[in-house]
């Protein structure tokens, strides 16, 4: 049934951003601001592969930082709390719980200037030789980028699309579009052409900023499709031939300079903190992807609190230190590597374009990040790294950091709250772990993350056998990242934390054990679904509360558990409701030759599972292999196999692994709560779910609507009468 919105902004009648045309007052500005950039900022590209000094870019600069910055007066005027257009705005949820003033993204830079613009914010590569840049420096090479896209034609309420690997220029660009007044929109480096054309045309982009020939090759097929598409600029490599239209990152950083600072202060200064300044595109799993509208106030709030939750320092206290690696096309990364990294004067090194390839841990190394953040697949792969080392080692090395994890994670599990270790704990992380640690580049880590997909409870344990906590955060595009956080002071195993301060949650529709729908308001909550007035009614409902579609529960001291998506939820033919999360970890968990479980039922008369085996990834495509783990190979060995590639074991249904699975679903339907919660039938598949293969998304969530489609014939097998 759809959720109305009331009285002023119900859904049937027409975008609400309508309804009330009213200016908010002007951010006021600061006394004393940088003027002083109408020179000419001479200064070497970061494409150009020379060093960047100091010196050239603040060439004939002098920056002038406020000694007080006057808080903004906002008025919050009664508009509606959702809108689908670009140029909407929206009411912020500001009351008493969340009373915090609503400021943009350039004031938060430009606040941020006065005490960080010294340190270091960027650090990149060139020549096996790191560089870095000031904060001074980044805020003048976004005004620069502000500029050139106005040159370029960029629009009020207009799109610049990112199609590129992390970089300086990445985040420069970014942060230029919305000083220019644009809405940055970032797309997977993974899209087809197809599906940049389906962004770039939903989001009215009229600059396409890439990195590499083979993405402006994308670009160059679609163009006659996209009607506001004005330039393409390419800085990582030049075009192979001069093109009209298409700009160096040098050639378009010089036509800003022809722009007077004064006309960029003018858009600036028109900028309010309750407009659209990010899209963020859904990975699309069901359906077209839906372009996640978030505020300048959304990114400045979630940068701020959301960040504070999660218990990271200001530089004044301590400059944290990140790798950005992660797509920055997803919330998760943007909003911890980018946004949050100004608000509290972060230094961000980025890593190689091949660091999911094997690079990340050398860079890690280089850079000893103070916190990390990875979806869970990265933590899966970094463990199946140290065990497969591991097995490789000699006898007594091996032995020693089994001994080391097994004291430490019962410590973790037991006293997990507790500074005081026992004797035999420490000597473990002084001969072991930390040796471990220094080894992966965490030797300096304090915080170590992760988000956008569930994580196995085995994980989670093999982290805490090596004293690395792994803190969770919830959320989704539609809140701006985190809206539940754990951190070192707020943290319990299994759990995705506590609510942000400031936001709110309930659940809605609960079952006896207390599961329902999670449902979430705050200053996190997105603008809305652009251009998809239908999808936004779907999801916020009349008091402004976003229902997630996610299924959890809160025990008595606040804490997150989720237990899946309710879509995901399977209703057998005899009507029980099973979640299938819980089934498809506790397999993996039984079986560590499993490295993907989906199960099978709705609306079917049982149970069934598809389920992949642990191979090796290919060095240079990250595609799966045929090639079995050490861990599987083991697994295999254990059960009396002598196999190490899938196809042995799939093609020539080897025996004994066939037998060790089938005994291993047997006791897991063993401790089901009932038996329709058993799996009846499975199979293995004779390729592990993929990226390329359409089975997971960018951030390696599972497509389940994709795997039914792409292996219907293996599961209508399973419910096949026999014939008599």
């Amino acid at each position: 049934m759809p959720r109305n919105s009331g009285a002023g902004y119900s859904c049937p009648h027409g975008d609400p951003s309508m309804l009330d045309s009213r200016e908010t007052p002007q951010e006021s500005r600061q006394d004393t601001i940088v003027r002083t950039t109408q020179e000419k900022l001479k200064t070497s590209s970061l494409t150009d592969r020379q060093p960047l000094s100091k010196e050239s870019l603040n060439h004939g600069l002098e920056l002038s930082v406020p000694e007080t910055v006057n808080n903004a007066q906002w008025d919050a005027p009664e508009e509606a709390l959702w809108t689908t257009r670009a140029d909407g705005r929206v009411r912020l949820r500001i009351d008493p719980s969340c009373p915090q003033l609503p400021y943009t993204v350039h004031r938060m830079f430009y606040e941020a200037l006065d005490k960080y613009g010294d340190l270091s914010a960027l650090g990149f590569k060139r020549q096996d030789k790191w560089e870095h840049i000031s904060y001074s420096q980044y805020y003048l090479l976004a005004r620069r980028a502000a500029k050139g896209f106005l040159k370029l034609g960029l629009k009020q309420a207009h799109s610049v699309a990112i199609l590129g690997f992390n970089s300086p220029e990445w985040f420069f660009s970014a942060v230029g579009t919305v000083f220019a007044g644009g809405i940055v929109t970032g797309i997977y480096t993974t899209s087809s052409p197809e599906a940049c054309q389906y962004i770039a045309y939903d989001c009215c982009a009229n600059v396409i900023v890439v990195d590499t020939q083979k993405q402006l090759e994308k670009i160059l097929k679609i163009w006659k499709q996209l009607p506001h598409l004005k330039a393409v600029v390419i800085y990582k490599e030049p075009p192979p031939n001069k093109m009209a239209n298409v700009y160096t990152m040098e050639e378009f950083m010089e036509l800003g300079d022809e722009v007077p600072e004064e006309a960029l202060d003018a858009i600036i200064d028109t900028q309010q903190p309750n407009q659209c300044c990010v899209l963020v595109y859904t990975s699309g799993t069901t359906g077209n992807p839906k372009g996640v509208m978030l505020s300048q106030d959304n990114i400045t709030w979630t940068a701020r609190y959301g960040s504070q939750a999660g218990d990271i320092r200001p530089a004044e206290v301590q400059q944290e230190v990140v790798v950005s690696y992660l797509p920055l096309s997803h919330i998760a990364a943007q909003i911890y590597d980018l946004w949050t990294g100004i608000q509290w004067g972060a230094q961000v090194c980025f890593a190689e374009p091949d660091a999911l390839k094997g690079s990340l841990v050398n860079t890690l190394r280089e850079v000893e990040p103070t916190s990390h953040m990875g979806v869970p697949r990265v933590w899966e792969k970094i463990m199946e790294r140290i065990q497969e080392v591991a097995a490789q080692s000699g006898f007594i090395r091996r032995k020693m950091l089994l001994w080391a994890m097994s004291v430490t994670l019962e410590q973790n599990l037991t006293c997990p709250g507790s500074d005081l270790k026992p004797f035999t704990t420490r000597l473990a992380d002084y001969l072991v772990l930390a040796k471990v640690r220094q080894a992966l580049g965490f030797a300096k880590c304090q915080k170590n993350f992760y988000g956008a997909a569930p994580m196995t409870a085995e994980t989670q344990r093999f982290f805490l056998g090596l004293n690395i906590r792994l803190y969770a955060g919830y959320g989704l595009s539609e809140t701006s990242g985190p809206h539940f956080m754990s951190s070192p002071y707020n943290y319990r195993l299994y759990s995705s934390g506590k609510v942000v301060p400031g936001c709110r949650v309930k659940l809605v529709n609960q079952d006896a054990e207390g599961i329902g729908e999670i449902c979430l308001w705050g200053r996190t909550i997105f603008m809305g679904y652009l251009n998809m007035e239908d999808k936004t009614c779907e999801a916020i409902d009349e008091e402004g509360w976003l229902h997630t579609g996610d299924a959890g529960r809160l025990d008595a001291d606040g804490f997150l558990y989720i237990t899946g998506r309710l879509k995901e939820l399977i209703i057998t033919a005899g009507g029980e409701n099973v979640p299938p999360v819980p089934i498809e970890e506790a397999v993996k968990m039984e079986l560590p030759i499993i490295s993907n479980a989906m199960l099978i039922g709705d609306q079917r008369k049982f149970l069934s599972m598809l389920l992949t085996l642990k191979c090796t990834l290919d060095p240079d495509t990250s595609d799966p292999t045929d090639n079995l783990t050490e861990q599987a190979v083991e697994f295999c060995q254990r059960v009396g196999s002598r196999a190490i590639t899938v196809s042995e074991i799939v093609g020539k249904k080897d025996e004994a692994v066939y037998q060790a699975i089938e005994e291993g679903i047997r006791r897991v339907n063993m401790n089901a709560a009932a038996r329709p919660y058993h799996i009846q039938k499975w199979a293995i598949l004779e390729r592990d779910f993929s990226i390329s293969g359409g089975e997971l998304g960018p951030t390696m969530k599972l497509k389940r609507l994709t795997v039914l489609e792409k292996y219907k014939d293996i599961i209508d097998s399973f419910y096949q009468e026999q014939k008599m």
